[in-house]
């Protein structure tokens, strides 16, 4: 019996440290200096699983063992149509997943469109992003992290924020601090089943909740991914889904041909199935490989070494 409570005792103490170290949130902005702000005092929004109101913009940190760390980071944006943030499947699990890796990942509670406090609503999210990859490249010593191993990862809405961050020739998010000096351009970029197109082949959803109601042809061209591509953007690695009914695969097609026409490496993957479902696990048909294919690509690419 004394050894079962020592044990239990134990268990219970790794447990919290665990849970310690996998949700700590680190807030990306000083008090009074977000950049975008009206100064209104924005209360979080939670109801099943999902956020609806970001009123601190930050990131919850998962951080592999000591003995795993490969060096490399990893910035997850959540998808949600830029109305929600589906936090825990494109986001905790994720980043569970890349600790197996030995990727220490970050899940970013960004600003959605849809906040009152934005002066400019489509630029929020980009800020909110480009600060997280400062951020952790300021404290890439202290956490064993490379800076130049620091990458991106976004599904749906998410994706086009991500894959925003990953074609930015821009730094929107310098304030005026110590982080000014730190690159906002990540190393490489993870995208399933991204927004990128918001013309033609637009998520409308997206569109509205980012853009507005009515955006002008100019705005439209600016925030559709494929038309930013530069030999600058970071290496993309793409999965969708061809019978994906809510992001058409054209959004991945389109992304992919531009970076393939400015010669940046990338790979692409259109699975039969999976729609707009592709996940962690339980994905069907060969959609269920993509996480196998996506840690090759990571090593090939010299993210993480084997």
């Amino acid at each position: 019996m004394k050894i079962l409570k020592v044990l239990i005792c134990l268990f219970l103490c790794w447990a919290s440290s665990q849970t310690l170290l996998a949700q700590e949130f680190m807030p990306l902005w000083e008090k009074g200096k977000m950049p975008n702000s009206k100064g209104l005092t924005i209360k979080d929004s939670i109801a099943n699983e999902r956020v609806y109101r970001v009123g601190t913009p930050g990131m919850y940190a998962f951080f592999p063992s000591n003995q795993e760390n490969k060096g490399a980071a990893v910035v997850i944006c959540p998808g949600g149509g830029y109305e929600r943030l589906a936090y825990v499947i494109s986001g905790f699990q994720l980043a569970k997943w890349f600790n197996t890796m030995g990727i220490s990942a970050f899940v970013l509670n960004y600003r959605l469109p849809n906040s009152p406090d934005l002066v400019n609503r489509e630029i929020g999210p980009l800020q909110d992003a480009q600060r997280a990859l400062k951020y952790i490249r300021s404290n890439a010593s202290k956490w064993g992290i490379k800076p130049d191993k620091v990458g991106i990862q976004g599904s749906s809405a998410g994706g086009h924020l991500a894959s925003l961050a990953g074609v930015s020739t821009k730094d929107i998010a310098s304030v005026g601090d110590s982080l000014d000096k730190f690159s906002a351009h990540p190393d490489f970029m993870i995208l399933v089943s991204p927004v990128v197109d918001l013309d033609k082949y637009a998520h409308k959803g997206s569109r509205k909740n980012l853009l507005g109601e009515n955006p002008s042809s100019e705005l439209v061209k600016q925030y559709s991914i494929q038309h930013q591509v530069t030999p600058k953007a970071c290496p993309a690695f793409i999965v969708c889904a061809f019978n994906d009914n809510a992001v058409d695969a054209h959004n991945s097609l389109m992304l992919y041909q531009s970076l393939l026409e400015n010669k940046v490496s990338s790979a692409l993957h259109i699975f039969p199935q999976g729609a707009h479902a592709i996940a962690l696990r339980n994905n069907p048909g060969s959609a269920e490989i993509w996480t196998e294919i996506c840690e090759k690509w990571l090593s090939e690419i010299g993210i993480i070494a084997r």
